[in-house]
């Protein structure tokens, strides 16, 4: 048994000698054909690379196969790169929009001030709020104008459509604006066009209340409230709202100014002129009574 294993064994080398030595006779041919420098030789090299190469495909297709990944694989490499600086792209663009919707808001805003108009003899400065306290107890805003732009308490604020407040406090570089909805504001106003006489109360509702009207049965919902001048504090012809009925059934202004999108506020220059208490004194100085004397001999 042992010796029938043997012969196996030695059988079997023998084959893989002789089949090594073929391969070393075939390779040493192959190199001395592809080393001959003949016509002949060249014939027969070219035949045998038709011959053998295009039936190769088969043992390329891997190799192809591979490389064709690799490429898919670079292509899709470049394709992610793009989407994500594609994404990134949109994330700026989309900030630039937001950016652009607030200024074409801002600038809608300011349009709305300047179609207010106003009296050749008023001048207005225009200023962005900064803060609003619009709570229960207080309604007032805090904008970016102050001493330093010449704001003096008690001028008049209006956005775009009409009557807001007035300035309560100034400081260097802000000052606060009451809203005439707030429970400490009285404003005296005219309603058109019965031209009655009112004063508009706030109660810290967006309604304040018309009280002391000269004659009720000449007033009706819907018409013009604008300010009277009277007091000396608010120019005259300011717009504020409109006449409305309350659920109480009594009157109250739907005011003109949005106080749900306050962003800009425009304050009215007003220096009312100083009254006449001397008309004589129209007529020209006082003069010394020696001088009078003078004059009259």
């Amino acid at each position: 048994m042992a010796t029938q294993k043997d012969d196996d064994v030695n059988f079997t080398g023998s084959l893989a000698r002789i089949g090594v030595a073929i391969f070393l006779v075939f390779a040493l041919a192959l190199f001395l054909l592809w080393r001959i420098d003949n016509p002949r030789a060249e014939r027969i090299r070219t035949a045998l690379i038709d011959r053998v190469i295009p039936n190769m495909d088969w043992a390329m297709a891997p190799v192809s196969k591979a490389s064709q990944m690799v490429k898919n694989f670079q292509s899709y490499d470049r394709i992610y790169s793009q989407n994500q600086e594609l994404r990134r792209e949109l994330q700026r663009m989309k900030a630039w929009r937001e950016a652009a919707l607030q200024l074409e808001q801002e600038n809608a805003r300011l349009l709305d001030l300047n179609k207010v108009k106003l009296s050749a003899k008023l001048s207005f400065i225009s200023g962005k709020v900064l803060t609003d306290s619009g709570s229960r107890f207080r309604q007032s805003a805090i904008i970016n104008l102050g001493q330093l732009d010449g704001v003096t308490e008690g001028w008049a604020a209006m956005d775009g459509l009409g009557l807001v407040g007035r300035i309560a406090g100034v400081g260097k570089s802000s000052s606060r604006v009451l809203f005439v909805t707030d429970t400490s504001s009285s404003i005296p106003v005219l309603i058109k066009p019965s031209n009655q006489r009112a004063i508009l109360s706030g109660d810290n509702t967006l309604t304040p209340t018309l009280q002391f009207i000269e004659s009720y049965q000449q007033v009706k919902p819907g018409d013009r409230i604008v300010t009277s001048g009277d007091g000396g504090v608010f120019p005259a012809e300011l717009l504020v709202g409109q006449v409305t009925l309350g659920a109480d059934s009594q009157f109250r202004a739907q005011l003109a100014a949005d106080f749900r999108r306050l962003e800009f506020l425009r304050v009215i220059r007003y220096a009312p002129t100083a009254p006449i208490n001397e008309p004589d004194r129209l007529i020209g100085p006082i003069l010394p009574d020696t001088f009078a004397s003078e004059v009259v001999e």
